[in-house]
């Protein structure tokens, strides 16, 4: 389990947030969460924290991918593990999400064994 590490939720939908930070919570993770793109990449710089990020690919404005890019693409902060979360459930959905440069995929609805997988694969 992440003793020294936080789990940023970046999800536009209040519920989803919600219903994540609980489940982890309950799971012994310390969770925070941002509900834009612009305003997670402000808190990853921040620097203050080590995050592993839980990306809704699917997001107004700065979308999952591009903002996964952005974090690629980010001397300080292209270290940080993203898991691409999203209702996009195709293969090449998958793909696709790992090619912007995500270590991993859970798609939603979330099995939540399947996100403490992988969680736990990238710590």
């Amino acid at each position: 389990m992440l003793m020294n590490k936080k789990i940023l939720i970046v999800d536009d939908d209040p519920r989803n947030i919600f219903a994540l930070k609980l489940t982890l919570k309950a799971r012994g993770y310390t969770v925070e969460s941002c509900t834009m793109a612009q305003e997670a990449l402000e808190t990853l710089k921040s620097g203050s924290q080590s995050y592993i990020v839980l990306m809704d690919m699917m997001m107004p404005g700065i979308d999952g991918y591009e903002a996964v890019r952005m974090i690629r693409n980010t001397s300080e902060i292209k270290h940080i593990p993203v898991i691409a979360v999203t209702a996009q459930a195709m293969p090449e959905d998958r793909q696709k999400c790992l090619e912007a440069g995500a270590d991993d995929y859970v798609s939603k609805p979330i099995d939540v064994d399947l996100l403490i997988m992988a969680i736990e694969k990238i710590s």
